[in-house]
């Protein structure tokens, strides 16, 4: 690799639901190093412990066992204020869009941008529309998105999640609601500008038809991380999992 230092490093993870005669352990010993520029997919049955692991990557949870560095800072034991401050160095995809409906495309991306109070707004209206230009939706930025189909709407959240360049972006589920030719048009375009940007991707999903715009996959199960191996996907009977 030629970043050394990986975006993500994680070390001997443990984490736990519960209390007392209740507590349960869902992630065990979980070891994971992600660099920039590269496209992680992690799947796994549901239950397995995929979302929980993205929750404290992104640092939506503490880190109760173990080390989690993000762009080399120990987040093991933050502050909440630290965890906020990572949080917008990290870009996020849902399954659902979560787009504000009552803002136009362009206002949904420029949200993003604002987040950094020394933009301007006018440099802040042209960050978000050259980004959703970079979507394929230039014709669309002064657009609803009741006015637009799923995958325009998942365009948006991209662009949204990638308008201020992060180092990181977690996707989790990205495609699930979309049709086959749309979501493979959203991963495709995650997949260029995540590239082009040197964004490190870790993509949950459960959608085999993606799993070639991967360099690694990982695999999840039991809260245990099975595999991580480097993407051998080339024929598309592989890819459809055939």
């Amino acid at each position: 690799m030629i970043n050394t230092q990986p975006v993500i490093a994680i070390q001997n993870i443990n984490h736990y639901y519960g209390r007392g005669a209740l507590r349960k352990q869902i992630l065990f010993d979980i070891n994971l190093e992600i660099y920039a520029g590269e496209i992680v997919i992690m799947t796994g049955p549901s239950g397995s412990g995929k979302t929980t692991l993205l929750s404290l990557i992104g640092g939506l949870r503490s880190v109760q066992e173990g080390s989690l560095k993000f762009l080399g800072t120990e987040l093991s034991g933050s502050s909440q204020s630290k965890l906020v401050q990572s949080r917008r160095n990290i870009g996020y995809i849902f399954q659902a869009h979560n787009l504000l409906g009552f803002l136009t495309a362009r206002q949904n991306v420029q949200m993003a941008v604002e987040l950094n109070n020394t933009i301007s707004q006018s440099e802040a209206i042209k960050k978000s529309e050259a980004m959703l230009g970079s979507v394929g939706l230039a014709e669309r930025i002064n657009y609803y998105p009741d006015n637009l189909s799923g995958g325009q709407k998942q365009r948006i959240a991209i662009a949204r999640a990638l308008v201020n360049h992060p180092p990181l972006v977690l996707a989790d589920e990205p495609t699930a609601a979309l049709d086959k030719q749309s979501g493979r048009d959203v991963v495709e375009i995650m997949q260029r500008l995540a590239k082009e940007q040197g964004t490190a991707i870790l993509l949950v999903t459960h959608d085999n038809r993606i799993l070639d715009i991967a360099d690694r996959i990982v695999e999840m199960e039991d809260g245990l991380l099975t595999r991580d191996a480097q993407n051998v996907v080339s024929s598309p009977k592989v890819a459809e999992g055939v």
